[in-house]
């Protein structure tokens, strides 16, 4: 078996991960892709975090702007990160997994709260956590709750599943000039505002030394290439 170069990761997945491309909603087939891919990463011998988006549900934003209180679309998308970690958790457990969802707002009936000392004790365990409802704070982010998190847990490394294979200078769609950079340095995101996390998340990974590698998530095998310190998609780092 090969060994992972990075022991304990924390996977960044949007909501669109667990949808069809161009739908909403859950799609089982796509939680099922993405569930085989979390187990091939874990059976190369990494602790698994993962935090999930909410957008093929809610998205908080676009609710603020239709006239719903910025706070409550906010939690209304946190809840949303609570039905996508559930349909996550139960497609992995079917597939022989040892899962807990742990959230950051009181869900008591279905997922056990946030508790640091408790999740890195289930990764030690080899159990994959999934982090939901970012930080239970709202007008924050899911990639910031995901750079807070990697910071508590120790991760090693931020692995930010899209659906380009990389970070390009523009959007690859619809310009077919745009240049995909193999390697960005936090400042080069920030000051050329890079469309891969928000400003406090990429702030917090520089302040902590946490790279971001942002792939294709669609790409079988993927994740666990990136484990294994295969060089794959856009390394970020200092």
């Amino acid at each position: 078996m090969t060994s992972p170069r990075y022991r304990r990761i924390l996977l960044k997945v949007s909501g669109e991960g667990l949808c069809a491309p161009g739908n909403k909603g859950l799609d089982i087939d796509e939680i099922d892709s993405l569930a085989s891919e979390i187990l091939k990463a874990r059976d190369v011998g990494a602790q698994v975090a993962v935090v999930v988006g909410g957008g093929n549900i809610v998205r908080g934003a676009e609710l603020s702007k239709r006239g719903v209180t910025a706070p409550t679309a906010d939690y209304m998308g946190m809840l949303a990160t609570v039905i996508n970690s559930l349909a996550l958790q139960d497609v992995l457990e079917k597939h022989g997994a040892q899962v807990r969802v742990a959230t950051a707002i009181s869900v008591h009936s279905v997922a056990e709260p946030y508790i640091r000392r408790r999740v890195l004790a289930h990764m030690e365990k080899g159990r994959i956590v999934i982090l939901a409802a970012g930080t239970g704070n709202p007008h924050v982010t899911t990639d910031t709750a995901a750079a807070l998190r990697a910071t508590e847990l120790g991760c090693e490394v931020i692995l930010k599943a899209t659906k380009v294979d990389g970070v390009y200078s523009g959007d690859p769609k619809k310009d077919p000039t745009a240049k995909k950079y193999e390697r960005l340095t936090y400042l080069d995101v920030l000051n050329q505002r890079l469309k891969v996390m928000d400003s406090t998340a990429i702030s917090m990974c520089m302040e902590y030394h946490i790279p971001i590698i942002v792939f294709d998530l669609k790409t079988p095998g993927n994740i666990a290439r990136v484990v294994t310190g295969e060089q794959i998609g856009t390394t970020i780092s200092g």
